[in-house]
């Protein structure tokens, strides 16, 4: 169970997330999913489940990238006179044009920032791109959008995955003599 501040912290980092990588609303009133693409983007890949993976690095510092990320929204509506609507995070209440041009000037280079934006970007990609928080075979029973749009098949019955079709149009190297039925060395 999330506390308040969390669930305003998450819809702060979803927000985010759906900027660099797009999806639909999860449902009507799904704030931080702008809606901005059809299908699932990287909040719907898990992007908070990698960020709060500690593996990531990133964990301990996800509360002062989600304040940094609202006091630049405040500061960028300020300066455009947009009013925000403070019942949701100041990043939340930007529409994703503002949200996007508020990423793309905290990912230009020269920004005092931008390693840290890019990061939080990366991250954000990598949800969305390779399921990094789950294993293969799990994420695409569950039906992950990003490996889905790659076209990553399920594996086999015996669960190895198999290539009917070679990638570049033709096989690049005879079979080992030594190796099993399984595709594992002797």
């Amino acid at each position: 169970m999330r506390t308040p501040e969390e669930e305003l912290r998450t819809m702060t980092l979803e927000a985010f997330a759906d900027t660099i990588v797009p999806g639909e609303k999860r449902s009507p009133g799904d704030r931080s999913v702008a809606g901005a693409s059809t299908g699932g983007g990287a909040v719907q890949a898990g992007a908070i489940e990698l960020l709060e993976w500690d593996a990531t690095g990133l964990t301990e510092g996800l509360d002062g990238f989600s304040s940094a990320l609202d006091a630049h929204a405040t500061n960028y509506a300020a300066e455009r006179g947009v009013t925000l609507d403070d019942s949701v995070p100041p990043f939340v209440a930007l529409d994703f044009a503002q949200r996007t041009e508020l990423v793309r000037i905290l990912t230009t280079p020269g920004h005092p920032e931008k390693a840290l934006w890019v990061s939080l970007a990366l991250f954000s990609n990598m949800a969305f791109d390779s399921a990094a928080h789950m294993h293969t075979v799990d994420a695409l029973a569950a039906g992950h959008p990003g490996l889905l749009a790659l076209g990553i098949e399920k594996p086999g019955p015996d669960g190895l995955w198999r290539f009917p079709e070679f990638s570049y149009g033709r096989e690049l190297a005879d079979l080992h003599p030594d190796t099993t039925p399984s595709g594992s060395p002797a």
